[in-house]
């Protein structure tokens, strides 16, 4: 009987909590599986027990962009970015940087 990957996810996570790449993959996983409310909730885990997990940051602000929720995007992609930077990682934080162009300033936001 085959076994599903986010099963094996599911498992290796439960076994070893702390391992990043893991949540990651996890959070992934559901994420490709359309279940974007459990993605997000794995890749705020992800960022509690990894802050400067940069991967996660910039794909939690892309599924935010695409559910059209501009705040949370923009706070994620900016805690993002200072997360690639405490890290050195200028490809990251650029890329970051640039989703943040793409949904414009904060008061694009607001309704007047």
């Amino acid at each position: 009987m085959p076994v599903n990957r986010r099963e094996l996810l599911l498992d290796f996570v439960r076994q070893n909590p702390g391992d990043a790449f893991a949540r990651y993959g996890l959070a992934m996983e559901y994420l490709r599986a359309g279940d974007n409310d459990q993605a997000l909730e794995e890749f705020g885990r992800l960022r509690e027990q990894h802050p400067d997990y940069a991967a996660g940051y910039h794909q939690a602000g892309q599924l935010l962009i695409a559910l059209d929720r501009l705040p949370e995007a923009r706070a994620t992609l900016e805690a993002g970015i200072a997360a690639a930077q405490r890290r050195g990682d200028r490809h990251a934080s650029d890329e970051m940087r640039g989703l943040l162009d793409e949904i414009g300033p904060a008061a694009a936001d607001s309704v007047l």
